[in-house]
């Protein structure tokens, strides 16, 4: 039967201390069948292996590991990360966000292009001189207002009133 450890490692090196970790079973003949580290999840790798020796010996001698958890992890708190759950789009067009991630980082943003199979949206600065279409993915965008079309009625009928082309 398998077992499932946790491993403390380095912030930011969880992927260089598992390939550092299968050239040690390879060396050593070890029944470690996988190493994982969730995307979301820093400064920790899931070992899965047959005992919690096993565990020990892969991690012997590996630079950036901070040891292994005592307590053998249960499947029901990680199994959530193999979910391959896709995130709806809830924006609209004409939305007011901002760029959460990027060079354009805390900037404002009008949607103008949604494309749902590839998950990104196509945006237009609001605060800059001249319209710069950008392609973003939906992770890099916040909500800061919703499309509102009766204003954008209002606005219409404003154009047509003769009263506001003298001025």
């Amino acid at each position: 039967m398998t077992h499932v450890f946790v491993a403390k490692v380095t912030s930011g090196k969880e992927e260089t201390v598992i390939k550092l970790l299968g050239n040690n079973v390879a060396k050593k003949g070890l029944n470690v069948y996988s190493a994982f580290c969730p995307g979301n999840i820093r400064g920790y790798i899931f070992i899965e292996c047959d005992s919690q020796y096993d565990a020990q010996q892969c991690l012997f001698g590996v630079p950036y590991q901070r040891g292994l958890l005592k307590e053998e992890a249960n499947p029901q708190e990680f199994e959530h990360f193999f979910d391959s759950k896709k995130e709806e789009i809830t924006f609209d067009r004409n939305d007011i966000v901002e760029i959460i991630s990027g060079p354009f980082k805390k900037d404002r943003a009008k949607i103008k292009r949604i494309d749902k199979i590839k998950n990104e949206v196509m945006v237009e600065l609001v605060d800059s001189v001249a319209p710069i279409p950008i392609t973003l993915p939906v992770d890099a965008l916040r909500l800061v207002k919703k499309h509102d079309e009766e204003t954008i009625e209002v606005r219409e009928e404003e154009k047509d009133d003769p009263l506001l082309d003298m001025f």
